[in-house]
């Protein structure tokens, strides 16, 4: 059996890697801990300035116990900290593989701490009430979420005082595209209504509460959304994740406006009240409804001090008389737009009440999405995660001078262009499948009539809202701006992951080694390179960010955006896993935000969470939802699993549960609809029997394995066990075994039925994920025959003709991505104990690729002057499917084998 110390080899004191011969002898399983225990560190290495509580996922060794006395957080100076605790996902044997833990704000420790079992006393707690309402006390906030109706938080008091109420979701519409003049006039309120709430953590240091419900538009219901509540113990801040499906015609439904609003009760004087925006590099916009600094009379130096701190002023009686006496003959200003309409710029702008004149204030680059307003009898505060980055976007109040004032977050801003969702063409001609092949061919896209729909489609949209006492001084809200903007996180060690055993083959770089330098040197500069390339290129706005583009046009200088399967990447090849395990093997704070990004779209965006493709995913393409490949490989959990288990996201935790069962929709959603069409028209597909599917082993089943996986491990239902069992048991028993490459599949059952006595190898059956869930899983099933078959797949998928010829009796053809699959080679050496294998390995990885110029691998080089928009960097030939698949080969054959390099 394959052992995990492979990859247990480099740890993080000792930074070695065993070598081959003992890798190859290793035992079978890691002797767990007597004390376990398991560190944790702030994923940008120091604490934030402020903090508003935390959850992540922990790992433990197989064998682990799990502690029913709880777990607390231990610094290297013994302080320590209390844990809110609960299990994530078991071993096999029972024993715990990830617990989740919360940890209450502002509890911050030192730089080494660690997870321990036992108890810390915690004073400050979460309490939560159900009844008519549901009822949060958090930190001297009563929070009120109503069960039903069209409010997801009725009201926010302090000490009896109400700060805020009547938070809701908004949405506009209008039903014809931007030049219609008479469909951009009628613009629609879509009202939102609440339909169910549900307690999903009740503290004692955080509290969770999930909301559904809907929109509204002509009296039917649209747009489904959930808002999940996140409290924690110490904070006043409510942290809110809302996640909506687009599931109306995008030919009649164009979508305006779309924000969180919160009403804010005004008690104050107009000069005491404040409005504060978030700026640039830490900066605060602040000035008050009714300025006191800047008059031809000086009411005072007490009063203009104060006035700017966002303190209360001193009593009335005690201004200079000539401007006490006429006061109300300075304007005060009730609306407030801070306004990013694109990643390059905000304005803000201001005006006394409506039916007056907008005066231009002041703007910058990048806001980082905060607003307030407040004064010495309390307010709100509200912030909108990635909020340049998905621009058009908006943070505005109205009403300041009155009784009543609104702050709202758009995550959508209402004045930007309505959002077009339609297909992109006309169709062109491609009315049927072989019409349709030919433009395959020429575009890459796969285009079907009524395919290429985004309806079904989801976005998640994290919200943080404050219930404010009073107004703070500047420097905390500049904490809080940056909180919003980019959230401090703590997160389990990766030396402590891998020492746990968990997520397959990978180690840590060896920065001693000659013989990697050079390699670790490419890895480092593509990774530098995309990073940067999101930037440079604008990937951003409301359905676009987290995505990269597929491959690049040397000719023109950019990436092909509008050359079909040329353009949005949708998680071809694995770039998401690519990024997941760099950021395991570098512990880089920019590559997990990327990734994290990256999950946010490709989870959300890229797959139907409603619909006849529920479950299923899009095909790379112009358009996210373009391509008419409609399949399991881009819904892939495996995707979403390890940002689930560094984050107990529990978002992240219903899209993968989502994909159990999508396997039925492939009785309908045929993937080779369309094979045999290529010569000619030809005829209809012969239809499988009754129940079962034509499936492919890797693209397919290998991607629906991941699903089952996380779900057996998070709940121990062993039906997930037997329906994995089942499928690796009947691949095994073909004649054929994995070089069938596919069969037919019984939906019931879980069994392939087919013959599998040909041999029909597809390059992309190792690409989606599949190599990487069976590095775990055949560690946590025994299953010699599988596993032999599985090895056997590994060895001769890049096996010399004679070898394989003679292996499988069929003949040998040239296949694809020869160099990611060097790593199936290397495994076999090591399972196999097999030198001359790893030796055929690095030579396979030193191949050509996926890249059609092996300039690719070169430094990028800047591109400026007339030939471009602006100076951009590229690399020729570059390609997202070779930097993926190179990136993944080389960080696994570095753990397998890495002192056999030449």
């Amino acid at each position: 059996m394959f052992s995990r110390r492979f990859f247990l080899a480099s740890t993080a004191m000792a930074g070695l890697t065993l070598p081959f011969t003992r890798l190859a002898g290793a035992q079978t399983k890691p002797i767990a801990p007597t004390r376990p225990q398991s560190t944790v560190s702030w994923i940008d290495s120091k604490a934030p300035e402020r903090d508003e509580g935390q959850v992540w996922g922990q790992p433990w060794p197989r064998g682990t116990r799990f502690s029913d006395n709880g777990y607390k957080l231990v610094d290297e100076k013994g302080r320590a900290a209390a844990l809110q605790t609960w299990p994530l996902a078991y071993w096999p044997d029972g024993s715990i593989k990830w617990t989740g833990h919360a940890l209450a704000a502002g509890a911050l420790l030192g730089e080494q701490t660690m997870v321990v079992p036992g108890k810390v006393r915690h004073t400050d707690n979460v309490i939560v009430r159900k009844g008519t309402s549901v009822t949060v006390e958090c930190a001297g906030v009563i929070w009120t979420i109503p069960q039903s109706g069209p409010l997801a938080i009725a009201s926010a008091t302090i000490s009896g005082r109400e700060v805020l109420r009547d938070v809701r979701l908004l949405a506009t519409a209008q039903m014809g595209p931007d030049d219609d003049v008479a469909a951009r006039a009628d613009a629609e309120t879509l009202p939102s209504a609440v339909t169910s709430v549900f307690v999903e953590q009740m503290g004692p240091l955080r509290a969770v509460i999930r909301i559904e419900g809907h929109h509204s538009l002509a009296g039917a219901k649209v747009l489904p959304f959930s808002i999940r509540l996140y409290f924690h113990a110490g904070s006043t801040c409510v942290r809110i994740v809302h996640s909506m499906i687009f599931d109306t015609d995008p030919e009649r439904v164009f979508l305006r406006g779309l924000g969180l609003r919160a009403t804010v009760p005004q008690r104050d004087a107009l000069h005491d009240r404040h409005i504060r925006f978030g700026g640039e590099e830490g900066g605060v916009w602040g000035e008050a409804v009714r300025p006191l600094t800047g008059l031809r009379r000086d009411p005072g130096e007490a009063f203009r001090a104060a006035q700017i701190a966002g303190r209360a002023t001193p009593p009335l009686e005690t201004m200079t008389a000539a401007v006490r006496n006429n006061l109300e003959y300075v304007p005060a200003w009730g609306d407030f737009i801070l306004s990013q309409p694109n990643s390059d710029g905000f304005t803000i702008t201001k005006r006394t009440k409506a039916g007056h004149g907008w005066i231009e204030v002041d703007g910058g680059r990048r806001a980082p999405g905060f607003g307030s307003i407040s004064g010495p009898g309390g307010g709100a505060a509200l912030s909108l995660g990635d909020f340049w980055q998905r621009a058009p976007v908006q943070i505005d109040v109205r009403g300041a001078a009155t009784d009543a004032a609104e702050i709202t977050a758009w995550h959508r801003a209402p004045d930007a262009p309505a959002m077009d969702l339609r297909f992109y063409h006309d169709g062109l001609g491609m009315d049927d499948y072989f019409r349709q092949n030919k433009g395959l061919d020429v575009t890459y896209e796969d285009y079907e009539p009524g395919w290429g729909t985004a309806q079904g489609v989801a976005r998640t949209t994290e919200f943080r809202l404050w219930a404010l006492p009073a107004t703070p001084d500047r420097t905390t809200l500049s904490a809080m701006s940056e909180l919003g903007a980019k959230p401090p996180r703590i997160v389990a060690t990766p030396q402590s992951i891998q020492q746990a055993g968990l997520f397959g083959i990978w180690s840590f770089p060896e920065n001693g080694n000659a013989a990697h330098a050079p390699l670790e040197a490419r890895a480092k500069r593509e990774l530098d390179f995309f990073i940067n390339q999101v930037d440079q290129r604008r990937w951003y706005g409301f359905w676009n960010y987290g995505d990269v583009m597929h491959s690049y046009d040397n000719d023109r200088h950019v990436w092909r955006y509008d050359i079909g399967g040329f353009a949005w990447d949708n998680s071809e090849l694995s770039t998401d896993l690519w990024l997941w395990y760099s950021y395991l093997r570098t512990g880089r704070a920019d590559i997990f935000r990327m990734a994290e990004a990256m999950c946010r779209h490709t989870g959300e965006v890229d797959v139907y969470h409603s619909g006849r493709f529920r479950g299923l995913g899009t095909r790379h393409g112009v358009q996210h939802w373009s391509d008419s490949s409609k399949q399991p490989r881009i819904s892939n959990a495996a995707y979403r699993r390890i940002y689930y288990y560094l984050t107990a996201d529990e978002r992240t935790g219903d899209l993968m549960r989502a994909l159990l069962g999508s396997e039925e929709r492939l009785a309908e959603v045929v993937i080779e609809r369309k094979v045999g069409h290529v010569a000619a028209p030809g005829s209809a597909r012969e239809a499988p029997p009754a129940g079962q599917v034509e499936m492919s082993f890797g693209t397919v089943w290998g991607s629906l394995l991941a699903a089952w996986l996380a779900e057996w491990e998070r709940t121990r239902d062993p039906r997930w066990r037997k329906r994995i069992v089942a499928g690796m048991e009947s691949i095994a028993a073909l004649p054929q075994q994995w070089f069938a490459g596919s069969a037919l599949y019984d939906l019931k059952s879980g069994r392939f039925t087919g013959q599998g006595t040909s041999v029909d190898i597809s390059h992309l059956n190792g690409a989606f994920g599949v190599f990487e869930i069976h590095a775990e899983l055949l560690e946590l099933l025994d299953m010699p025959q599988y596993r032999e078959a599985w090895l056997d797949y590994c060895e001769f998928y890049n096996a010399p003709r004679e070898e394989f010829e003679r292996k499988t009796g069929a003949a040998w053809k040239a296949r694809g991505l020869r160099q990611g699959h060097s790593r199936f080679t290397a495994y076999a050496a090591v399972q196999r104990k097999r030198p001359d294998l790893a030796a055929r390995a690095w030579a396979e990885f030193s191949g050509q690729g996926d890249r059609a110029d092996r300039r690719a691998a070169e430094l990028p080089r800047k591109v400026s002057g007339a030939e471009v928009l602006r100076p951009v960097d590229e690399i020729i030939g570059i390609s997202t499917n070779d930097a993926a698949q190179w990136g993944l080969a080389w960080l696994q054959l570095s753990a397998l084998i890495p002192d056999t390099l030449p």
